[in-house]
């Protein structure tokens, strides 16, 4: 950070204590979490598990290369079995090719050109919202 030793100084010292304690409301959040039967957690992963698998089926059948997560609500493809590369020009083109919008993971990385044929989709939706975008994204078979 570039500043007046002043502001450096206050801003430190704030972030000192903000790099070791979590935030009061996350904190009153895990404890209503930690109240919750195991049930609620059992059943929650199931449900994101059936969420990924059937957008992952849907983007597979599109004709993507599918990297199944096991650990978060993001499915990165690859689009080069598309005959696509750039994932921003691809990214821009989706909504308007089927309806579907996808982020490319080249603004993951340091050297943006190794995620360029990489996009990642969100299932973290209602089941409709994904069935609807598989049915869209069919349109994509070549």
């Amino acid at each position: 950070m570039t500043s007046t030793p002043e502001l450096v100084t206050a801003v430190r010292s704030t972030k000192q204590f903000l790099t070791y304690v979590a935030s009061g409301p996350f904190q009153y959040a895990v404890a209503e979490a930690l109240r919750l039967p195991d049930s609620y957690f059992a059943d929650f992963r199931a449900d994101m598990l059936a969420k990924r698998d059937l957008l992952a089926g849907g983007l597979e059948r599109a004709g993507f290369k599918v990297f199944r997560p096991a650990g978060t609500y993001f499915i990165t493809t690859d689009i080069r079995p598309l005959g696509e590369s750039d994932g921003f020009t691809f990214c821009r083109a989706l909504p308007e090719r089927c309806g579907v919008v996808a982020i490319p993971n080249a603004v993951f990385y340091d050297h943006r050109e190794q995620g360029a044929p990489f996009v990642r989709f969100a299932f973290c939706k209602r089941m409709g919202v994904l069935e609807e975008a598989a049915t869209r994204l069919k349109t994509l078979a070549g």
